[in-house]
């Protein structure tokens, strides 16, 4: 007696073919066993299979697709019972019997069904058929009367018509995108990546999951090695998605492999690999996703949190910053170029906030690949913000967006020092809703960065700029368009006072002028850029005196000391004008080539406004202006109510006709040497009381340079740096670069002496720190109530006669008054103490000019009797009598 065939459960993992199915066994710790069985007494037609290399696969026998359609809907991941009835010797193929349980409890026979619904052909060998292979032969010829599937005769349209590879992946991308499109995964290759038909139109598609990245099987050498939990990350996709009906929307392609989102009714499995420590996220792929970033994220966070699988290892960032510094509020009052601002917060503290995960626009690299950081086209050094593509429209971006409006910030992280950099504080910022990096990456201002995939520190709307930056190099915006970038030729006229004076004339005539202040050093001293003229320039507001605030030369030795109500007056520029759009009238230069003119903001004059506020005095140079007499209002109000630089001030008390001491001219004398005469009553002179520090200082750099000399050559140089130069003397002497012409033509200015000369560059050298730092020895002053003569001939008569009486001598130095920050002197002889100006004035070479302020009336007069000798004597200025009327204004003069 025959025994019965032993009963198996298990779960039907694949359905290979219409005869044919994969059933997964029950684990016993570890991957569940795997079986292949066949149906007994039956074969199924054949499926196309994908080609492999030189061999072209033949099309599917009709009703093949119908067939595995019918057993995969039927059987995949469902549990099953079966038996065994033989196995092939040799293959070890194994055939048998699947049976399922109906919703009422009956099992039925998978093989009874197929052949009922004509998708199978029943096996007819053999003298005596078994009683089951009876009932196949009764249930086909059924089948076949009633010509059901393969028996209607119908075959044509039963065979698919498969693409088994997509020629253009991106064109096939473009057609599908954004739509959901029917599939069965027919394969799972990893955890991220699989291959289905696409229904009905059966393109044979690999898709890898868009966003994600599971453990991957490597190839080495003729060994397939996996990555730690590869294998569990593609068992755990396996059991959800082999042969499932599914939907995927396309988003983007990577090397030939599409990208896309699988939607299953049971969930996301990308979310489920993420929250199971089988997936990260990846950055460049999220880039184009569609939708579900923020759910992506969380989901790797919390297996991060909970140190899963490939996160067991992982240790989280820690942030420094208190919990009431996450988020704040505040004023944007600076961009600071093109990924960085400034903000004011409560209690007027100032706060640098980088936009977090935002690259800037970057230097161009030149044919050879180095990045161009030397001197710009005009041969002065590189400026990042005009020299740098798109540097200039990023900063320009944020300025009009920004500058003065409210903005919420949310730190992100705090980037740590490095790299000569300090501490960084990275943050989201957002106006409204926008957010501001995002909206420049859109516009191609800005890249994002790629951080490490473990690196938390980034932006908390990471891939929002990814999504962001996509757009934009699609569509070829900004740093990612194949144009040649925009260029700004910018004449920078700051210092240069041959190109001021050529530029003086033209900005003059075109009355007011817009343009934007780039930066504030003083209160009166600001840095403009003109868009219309393409010019940069330092400006003086005309019209005010300022107190002066705490600044350093280039060699970061300090000019001056903070003055009172100097700080004040600084921040009430800046905070007004800085980086806004304002208009200027140009009144004229001064001898550093600075610009000196009035500035408007709406309809501010800040001149006016400044001495509204106590920050600034009204200078006598404002009596011709238009505006004199809204400045000098406005200074009669705040003196009389004791504000700003005016506090303390003690109001004129006249008795008999008599000034108060406080007006009178209170000498305060220093000695000098007069080194250099400049031209006309311009000149450089060293102050004596630092002579023999000065000397130690200049021998023993002298003593150095000998001892270890210089390479020559080995210096470049630059603009503004102060370097050690060898004179036609043979000794090194400290001096600061003018201008760069060629390596043959380096214009310098010796700053001990006030001499210049142009030299090569071989003939300098790099001055060592130590002796940078000794503060220069000479100064520029002019001769104070003097008024120079227009002809050439006699300001050079002027010159001779001044460096013939004062060149190399000792004087007695007083400051008399400022100009636009010139220092206006006297200088009376030690020995005789003649004062020098008296003695040109009676050689008729010079004029007086008659200064207004009462305390320079005695110095003055006595200035008008020493022309009084010239004019009497017929000499130089006067030997063709007495001109003065003549030239007075009326006569054209």
């Amino acid at each position: 007696m025959a025994q019965p065939p032993t009963i198996h459960k298990g779960i039907v993992k694949s359905v290979l073919s219409g005869d044919s199915v994969i059933i997964r066994g029950q684990p016993k710790g570890g991957p569940p066993p795997e079986r292949q069985l066949a149906l007994s007494n039956v074969v199924a037609p054949r499926l196309s299979k994908r080609p492999g290399g030189n061999v072209e696969t033949a099309a599917d026998e009709p009703y093949a697709w119908e067939s595995r359609e019918f057993l995969r809907k039927k059987l995949i991941g469902k549990e099953i019972e079966f038996f065994i009835e033989y196995k092939v010797p040799g293959s070890g193929r194994e055939y048998g019997c699947i049976f399922l349980k109906s919703s009422s409890g009956e099992l039925q026979s998978i093989t009874e069904e197929l052949v009922s619904e004509g998708l199978v052909e029943v096996r007819r060998g053999g003298i005596k058929p078994s009683d089951d292979q009876t009932k196949l032969i009764e249930l086909e010829d059924q089948a076949k009367a009633a010509k059901k599937g393969k028996w209607s005769g119908e075959t044509t349209e039963h065979v698919r018509n498969i693409t088994w590879n997509i020629e253009n992946p991106r064109l096939f991308v473009d057609q599908k995108k954004g739509k959901p499109i029917n599939a069965v995964i027919e394969m799972v290759r990893d955890g991220s990546t699989i291959r289905a038909f696409l229904l009905p139109t059966f393109e044979y598609v690999t898709v890898s999951i868009t966003g994600i990245k599971c453990p991957q099987f490597k190839r080495e050498g003729d060994e397939e090695v996996a990555e730690p939990y590869a294998m569990e990350a593609k068992y755990f996709t396996d059991c959800r998605l082999l042969q499932r009906e599914i939907q995927i929307i396309f988003e983007g392609v990577s090397n030939q492999n599409l990208l896309g989102t699988i939607i299953h009714p049971a969930g996301n499995i990308a979310e489920l690999l993420l929250s199971e420590g089988f997936a990260k996220c990846v950055d460049w792929s999220m880039g184009v996703l569609t939708v579900g970033h923020e759910k992506y994220r969380q989901a790797e966070k919390f297996a991060k949190e909970k140190k899963l699988r490939i996160w067991k290892d992982y240790k989280p960032s820690t942030t420094l910053l208190a919990i009431k510094d996450k988020e704040f509020h505040g004023k944007v009052v600076e961009i600071v170029n093109g990924d960085a601002i400034v903000v004011k917060v409560s209690g007027n503290e100032l706060k640098k906030v980088f936009f977090s995960s935002l690259r800037p626009p970057r230097a161009q690299p030149k044919d050879d690949g180095v990045v161009e950081n030397g001197p710009s086209r005009d041969g002065k050094r590189g400026r990042p913000l005009y020299d740098i593509p798109y540097m200039f429209e990023a900063r320009e971006f944020l300025r009009k967006k920004l500058i003065g409006k409210k903005v919420n910030v949310i730190v992100d992280y705090i980037k740590p020092p490095g790299d000569g950099y300090p501490e960084r504080l990275c943050a989201t910022v957002k106006i409204g809703d926008i957010n501001i990096a995002e909206a420049m990456i859109s516009k191609g201002l800005a890249g994002v960065l790629r951080h490490r995939q473990d690196d938390d520190q980034r932006s908390s709307l990471y891939d929002d700029l990814l999504a962001a930056e996509s757009r934009a190099a699609k569509n070829g915006k900004g740093i990612h368009s194949k144009k040649e970038p925009p260029s700004h030729r910018i004449a920078d006229l700051s210092g240069d006072v041959s190109k001021s004076k050529q530029f003086l004339p033209f900005l003059q005539r075109a009355g007011r002028s817009a343009a934007v202040v780039e930066f504030v050093a003083s209160g009166s001293r600001i840095r403009l850029y003109l868009p219309k003229e393409t010019c940069l320039l330092t400006f003086l507001l005309a019209g005010i005196s300022c107190p002066r605030v705490k600044t350093f030369n280039p060699a970061g030795t300090q000019i001056s000391e903070d003055e009172p109500m100097g700080a004040e007056a600084f921040a009430m520029s800046k905070d007004m004008i800085l980086q806004r759009e304002v208009e200027v009238e140009f009144e004229s230069i001064d001898k550093g080539g600075n610009f000196v003119g009035w500035l408007f903001i709406g309809n501010i004059n800040l001149s006016v406004y400044l001495v509204e506020k106590g920050l600034a005095k009204v200078h006598f140079s404002a009596e011709k202006s238009p505006y004199f007499k809204a400045l000098q209002n406005a200074e009669e109000i705040v003196k009389a109510n004791r504000q700003g630089v005016w506090q303390g001030y003690v109001e004129e008390v006249r008795e008999n006709n008599t000034i108060e001491e406080s007006t009178e001219r209170k000498p305060t004398y220093k000695k000098v040497i007069v080194t250099e005469i400049i031209r006309g009553t311009d000149f450089w002179a060293q102050h004596i009381d630092n002579a023999k520090a000065f000397e130690q200082m200049q021998q023993q750099l002298r003593t150095d340079l000998v001892d270890n000399p210089p390479l020559p050559g080995a210096l470049t140089p630059r603009k503004g740096e102060l370097v050690a130069s060898l004179f036609l003397d043979g000794l090194w002497y400290r001096a600061r670069i003018e201008k760069v012409e060629s390596s043959e033509k380096v214009h310098v200015l010796y700053v001990d002496y006030g001499n210049r000369e142009i030299i090569q560059s071989t003939k300098l050298a790099s001055l060592p720190s130590n002796y940078a730092s000794f503060p220069p020895q000479a100064r520029e002053y002019t001769l104070a109530c003097l008024k120079v003569p227009q002809d050439e001939d006699n300001i050079e008569d002027l010159t001779r006669a001044f460096a013939k009486e004062a060149l190399n001598k000792e004087f007695s130095l007083n400051i008399e008054y400022r100009v636009n920050g010139q220092e206006f002197v006297s200088l009376t002889n030690v020995d005789s103490k003649q004062d020098l100006a008296c003695v040109l004035l009676a050689y008729g070479v010079v004029l007086v000019e008659n200064r207004r302020e009462k305390r320079l009336n005695k110095l003055v007069h006595d200035y008008n009797l020493a022309q009084d000798i010239a004019r009497k004597a017929r000499l130089n200025l006067w030997r063709y009598g007495d001109f003065t009327e003549d030239d007075a204004p009326e006569f054209g003069g």
